[in-house]
């Protein structure tokens, strides 16, 4: 055995008995740490050193860390907690406050608006300070603040008394010490000088040198996470090993002998220390680092192992809480890598004639990785497979990188054009770390799924330890190589060179962004789709766009300005060729406004509005505005829904009607306008919410039905009410949070769905899973049916396979969507059984009947406003009037119907025509379709002419005739190039002088 590993067992007796006490009970601790402590004892009675540690270690850890969870589990605030009570805490924070991020939902922005505190009571109770960011965010640890909040109880694992839910601000009774003011100065002067630096490289660089991820875009994190990278994000003992090795290798420049070398490496590693916060990563190398450069200078430079094992006791003596923190067992589990498996697999690479530059740098991270692959599994469940590469290619920027930022937050209190010239220096190398993470991660299963938790550490620690085995076998390790050669061969081909998903021939794609909207509509180009919406984040809309290939997007078009459909709206803008983003009347939340507009600009995109009766097309697809037909919007979340977007899309898999948020009021105005609603696939309302009416959902009556959804989102979307009533109509339910990528396709009997996601549970048998419905819910949906036969949630259940008829296929699943069943009459006879009748569940039967005794259906009138709004359609909206509009039909304002042609009609000047990203065509009945790139005209009622411009944009005459210019010079003609209005009357345009305040420029 390895004689400087005496402390190994001792550090292994204390982890386990902190891990027995925080995960069991408070009498765990002494019990498994004197049981490990008698059984190390006897075992390693003839290796005197390792049975004296662990006899002395193992007792004062069972008895320390045992007297610790017990004053924890029997604190008086553990009752309160239990009970919810509210309170008043004197509080001294341990720590920096940890901003929680949210993805932004209806009018709330996406970011930071809580955060999370570690706090310390007079008699030395633990406490988590769960409190809002204004106010909170700013504190710094040491300073005494006065609490009132709610109680909440802890969760295990910890030491933690309590958790304090805080509303208002903290009342601040005593400042910071000044080591911590000094600290956040230097902290905020890098931050400062970061700026100099594009905004990505300008979160990035304080998080690599300080661990400052407040201003790091959250796409990052999740690019570095795929990519194996995510430790890089966390200040850990590579910070620590570089900035001492940087200070070490001064002052050998100056000749100073090894005290003198050790005496400013200690400096600089307190220093670092205090910089960076008492992080379990830092703190675990500081102390490790402490115990290196006393072995320096008493001459033991080879103590590694030893340091590690004493870094672990101390440390978890200290504080027991790191025995569970998943960051510090990452830490000391990546350095015992380095330490004992690195080195061994550098000299075996040497020996077989690798370079040593070239093996040492192959060694390291294979071994840091594999080593921590059962953590990073178990943590976050997935296992990238592209860690390795990954690390290999950033490993030679990260140590300039981190000398060059700490140098710039020493030298910004000092002189900020100085800090920023060093930030400008260090920007290559973290611009650097971005693209190698942005592009690892696209790489194709770059990351497996894995279980989480204890299960799936162990279970990949075995494969590990399995895979190792066999390779030590020589007659198997031929077996193992070819077998993995041929894994390669046969899965690379089926996932990269050919990937099943995207599905040829794909017309629209709901993308699954979690809560909120991303619709795809294909082109009859490859690589060209429009976009409605963006999802509330960046990652999943960009995830989805790359899988099917997007690369240019003529229109972005965001139905309205809630966080959940604008979130990704900046990341679209900035990895994809845009022509022009496209809004509805609606100006509210005004943050989200201010936030299109200078996004757009930064990207050099022009912002265009669009109103109910336009209409523009690409080649292979057609987009008709159907509302809203409401004017300036209130400020309520409701207001802002009503105005969203409705849009009817032309594709070759059939009509898609789009609704954005569109609730009952928005609805209604909808119904009230006679707009031919009618759709094969529809996009339910907002996520599915009960606030949809059924007879809206009548007048669509589609025959497929996509819900954009998050799983397990705590606005109960879908509701089952929604999702019954579409289901009742014979409509094909699919939701996002259980389907993935959901995909709209042609086929010869009508649309077809592909999904991204796993298959249907074949074990449900008929019954449709994405319409379960609460019972309470089906009840009350049953007590409002009409008395008789129908196809309701029973039939429906029954007739599943005259609906849809599945194939499995690999992860896809292929469903083919058939027509509805025709109308027939059904003719009630004495005894016939009906549903909720006195016999109970009956059903029907299909009966011939005779000519002679056939009579005609009578169809119900369309619903009106008025009559919506008289029904009691939804629980809890009841009381919510729905205006009537019958005013406004009587006075002829309707946009057409479904027997009646479209009529070609005047687009203003300053509408959509400004930008659509080239060769847009009419779809307008009238106009002269002309080949991409071409002009297309119409004769106007008066005369004149139009013109395209070089992007192919049709151009054509207006009402008035006469030529003008749309927002600015990209567009020349009059109006009706390239989209026409369908509005009663055409419109004269405005002057190009009005184009600046109009509607494109805001």
């Amino acid at each position: 055995m390895n004689p400087r590993a005496h402390l190994v067992p001792a550090a292994l007796t204390v982890w386990a008995t902190a891990l027995a006490g925080l995960l069991w009970t408070w009498w765990a601790a002494p019990v498994v740490g004197l049981t490990l402590t008698l059984i190390g004892g006897l075992a390693l009675r003839p290796w005197r050193p390792a049975a004296v540690a662990i006899a002395v270690a193992g007792p004062v850890a069972a008895c320390w860390i045992g007297a610790q969870a017990h004053a924890s589990a029997h604190h008086p605030l553990r009752a309160a907690a239990e009970r919810g009570m509210p309170t008043t805490l004197h509080l001294e924070l341990d720590s920096r406050p940890h901003g929680l991020r949210t993805s932004g939902f209806g009018s709330r922005a996406g970011g930071v608006d809580l955060v999370l505190v570690r706090a310390t009571l007079d008699d030395g109770g633990r406490v988590v300070v769960l409190a809002p960011a204004t106010g909170w965010l700013e504190l710094l640890p040491g300073r005494r603040v006065e609490a009132k909040g709610t109680l909440a109880p802890p969760r295990g694992g910890e030491l933690t008394v309590a958790v304090l839910r805080v509303r208002g601000p903290p009342r601040v009774e005593t400042e910071a010490p000044v080591w911590q003011r000094v600290a956040e100065d230097l902290r905020a002067g890098l931050r400062d000088a970061s700026t100099a630096l594009d905004p990505e490289p300008a979160g990035l660089l304080p998080a690599l040198v300080v661990g400052d991820t407040s201003r790091l875009a959250p796409r990052v994190v999740e690019e570095f996470r795929t990519a194996g990278l995510a430790h890089v994000l966390a200040v850990s003992g590579a910070n620590l090993a570089i900035l001492c090795g940087a200070v070490l290798l001064v002052l050998r420049l100056f000749r100073l002998g090894p005290r003198g070398c050790a005496a400013g490496a200690m400096a600089a590693l307190v220093g670092f220390v205090v910089l960076a916060g008492p992080e379990p990563s830092v703190l675990r190398a500081a102390v490790m680092g402490a115990v290196a450069l006393l072995a320096l200078v008493l001459g033991r430079e080879r103590s590694a192992v030893p340091a590690l094992a004493a870094a672990v006791v101390v440390l978890v003596l200290y504080d027991p809480e790191l025995a569970t923190d998943s960051g510090f067992g990452l830490s000391v589990v990546a350095t015992a890598a380095l330490v004992l498996l690195a080195p061994r697999w550098s000299a075996a690479m040497r020996e077989r004639g690798v370079p040593v530059g070239l093996a040492e740098a192959l060694a390291v991270p294979v071994a840091a990785n594999l080593a921590t692959a059962p953590l990073v599994a178990g943590i976050s469940g997935q296992v990238s497979l592209v860690a390795v590469v990954a690390n290999l290619l950033v490993g030679p920027v990260v140590a300039p990188a981190t000398v060059l930022g700490v140098s710039a937050a020493v030298l910004a209190p000092v002189h900020e054009p100085v800090a920023r010239l060093v930030v400008e220096v260090a920007g290559p190398a973290v611009s650097w770390l971005i693209t190698v993470g942005r592009h690892a991660a696209a790489v194709p299963g770059a990351a497996v799924g894995w279980p989480e938790g204890w299960l799936g550490g162990v279970l990949l620690a075995g494969v590990l330890v399995l895979g190792w085995v066999v390779l030590r076998l020589r007659r198997l390790r031929v077996l193992v190589v070819a077998a993995a050669a041929g894994a390669v061969v046969v899965l690379v081909p089926l996932e990269v060179v050919s990937p099943r998903w995207p599905v040829q021939g794909w017309s629209v794609v709901a993308c699954d962004v979690g809560q909120g909207d991303a619709v795809v509509l294909a082109t009859a180009e490859r690589d060209r789709a429009v976009l409605v919406d963006t999802g509330p984040d960046p990652v999943p809309v960009l995830s989805c766009l790359r899988r099917l290939g997007v690369r240019r997007i003529p229109l972005v078009v965001l139905s309205h300005l809630h966080a959940d459909h604008v979130g990704g709206l900046a990341a679209v803008l900035a990895e994809r060729e845009v022509g022009a983003v496209a809004v509805g009347p609606a100006r509210r939340p005004g943050w989200a406004w201010e936030e299109v507009r200078e996004r757009a600009r930064a990207a050099g995109v022009r912002v265009v509005e669009l109103s109910a009766g336009q209409r523009l097309g690409w080649p292979g697809l057609g987009l008709d505005v159907l509302g809203p037909r409401a004017g300036p919007v209130g400020e309520t979340n409701t207001a802002v829904n009503d105005a969203s977007l409705v849009l009817r899309a032309s594709t070759a898999a059939g009509r898609v009607l789009l609704t954005g948020d569109v609730e009952l009021a928005g609805q209604a105005d909808l119904l009230d306008g006679h707009v031919d609603l009618r759709a094969d696939v529809l996009k339910v309302p907002h996520h599915g919410s009960r606030y949809s009416s059924p007879a809206f959902l009548a007048a669509v009556r589609p025959r497929i039905a996509l819900v954009s959804v998050g799983a397990g989102n705590r606005y109960g979307h879908p509701s089952g009410v929604v999702v019954d009533a579409l289901v009742k109509q014979g409509a094909l339910v699919l939701r996002t949070d259980r389907d993935g990528d959901t995909a709209v396709l042609t086929g010869p009997e009508g649309p077809r769905i592909v999904r991204r996601g796993g298959p249907l549970d074949e074990a449900k048998g008929n019954e449709d899973e994405e319409r379960q419905v609460d019972q309470a819910q089906r009840g009350v949906a049953a007590a409002r049916r009409p008395p008789g036969p129908g196809v309701g949630v029973v039939a429906a259940g029954l007739h599943r396979s005259a609906l849809a008829a599945r194939r499995t296929a690999g992860e896809l699943h292929l469903l083919r969507v058939r027509g509805p069943a025709r109308r027939g009459t059904r003719h009630r006879r004495a005894g016939h059984r009906h549903r909720g009748g006195a016999h109970g569940r009956g059903g029907f039967r299909r009966r011939r009947v005779p000519p002679g005794r056939r009579h005609p259906v009578r169809r119900r009138p369309r619903d009106t406003a008025g009559g919506v709004a008289r029904r009691a359609l939804q629980p809890g909206k009841g009381e919510t009037a729905v205006a009537a509009a019958a005013d406004r039909v009587a006075r002829g304002h309707r946009t057409g119907g479904a027997a009646r042609a479209p009529r070609a009609g005047r687009l203003p000047a300053h509408g959509l025509a400004a930008h659509l990203g080239g060769r847009a065509v009419t779809a307008a009945p009238g106009l002269v379709g002309t080949a991409p790139g071409s002009v297309g005209t119409e004769p106007g009622p008066v005369g004149g002419s139009g013109s395209a411009d070089a992007s192919g944009v049709a151009g054509g005459s207006g009402a008035a005739g006469g030529a003008g210019t749309a927002c600015g010079s990209d567009v020349s003609g009059g109006p009706g190039g390239g989209v026409s209005s369908g509005g009663p009357s055409a419109r004269p345009p405005p002057t190009a002088a009005r184009s600046p305040g109009g509607r494109c420029g805001r």
